[in-house]
């Protein structure tokens, strides 16, 4: 969130099944309450940014901010009940059941979600970016309370989509401009895409056509295909690895 992260690097790689059920556990307790309170039916309802030398050629072209790609509104409970799209890398989809719960608890579009997650970490739960950025998430340490694990896989994501959520309010519903801010600071929102930096521009560009494309109905994303090819594949790599890494600690695959 808001700085480029070039070499993740290996961190805190014991955690295996209790960082899972710990996620689990925090989701659960909201979804019983958002439940006790609106009746299950009403409740069921980056990052690897790359540096304009690998951007080759592309241009990026910015959208009118009062005429957003998607006809939905990424917020409320029609937008938490959204299927999550196949267009996004199996290392994303690795955390469907999460990223399906925190659309419920924080009632937003699961592929919003998802897209964050994609071009911050592509699923990696304990990268760290040379900024300082962490987790699943790629949150700024400032924005966690004192003692707060930033790793831990709920508190990174109550932190990133609170975060999230804030820039959408600020963007009025924009998501191109909300992922800019999540990026950039929510300061960007307003200031317009001509002081940007480049690293902004590339995410606002990344961000709003992949998740454009999600809610789209297509069965693959041309501009995540893009992303990939431009270096995006490195961090997808190592979030595959780490994945794997998780689940033998776990138990759940076998360690030869």
């Amino acid at each position: 969130m808001a700085k480029t992260q070039k070499k993740p690097t290996n961190t805190r790689n014991h955690r295996g099944k209790s960082l899972i059920q710990r996620a689990w556990m925090g989701v659960s307790g909201a979804i019983l309450i958002l439940c006790g309170l609106a009746g299950f039916a009403g409740t069921l309802g980056a990052a690897w940014l790359l540096d304009a030398s690998k951007a080759g050629e592309t241009t990026y072209e910015i959208l009118e901010t009062n005429r957003p790609v998607y006809a939905q509104s990424p917020t409320g409970p029609e937008a938490a009940s959204s299927a999550l799209s196949t267009v996004f890398t199996p290392e994303v989809q690795y955390w469907e059941p999460l990223i399906k719960a925190w659309a419920i608890v924080y009632q937003v579009d699961p592929n919003l979600i998802a897209t964050v997650i994609q071009i911050e970490s592509c699923g990696d739960p304990l990268v760290s970016s040379p900024a300082g950025a962490q987790g699943l998430f790629q949150v700024m340490p400032f924005h966690f309370a004192t003692g707060e694990d930033m790793l831990d896989v709920q508190t990174n994501a109550q932190r990133g989509i609170d975060y999230l959520l804030g820039g959408l309010e600020r963007a009025d519903g924009h998501v191109g401009l909300a992922l800019a801010g999540y990026n950039g600071g929510h300061g960007v929102i307003q200031r317009g895409w001509a002081s940007w930096a480049s690293e902004t521009r590339r995410y606002y560009y990344w961000g709003s056509r992949i998740y454009a494309e999600a809610i789209s109905g297509m069965a693959s994303s041309p501009t995540l295909q893009e992303w990939l090819d431009a270096g995006g594949r490195n961090l997808c790599s190592q979030a595959n690895q780490r994945q794997a890494e998780l689940e033998k600690q776990a138990g759940l695959l076998p360690t030869s």
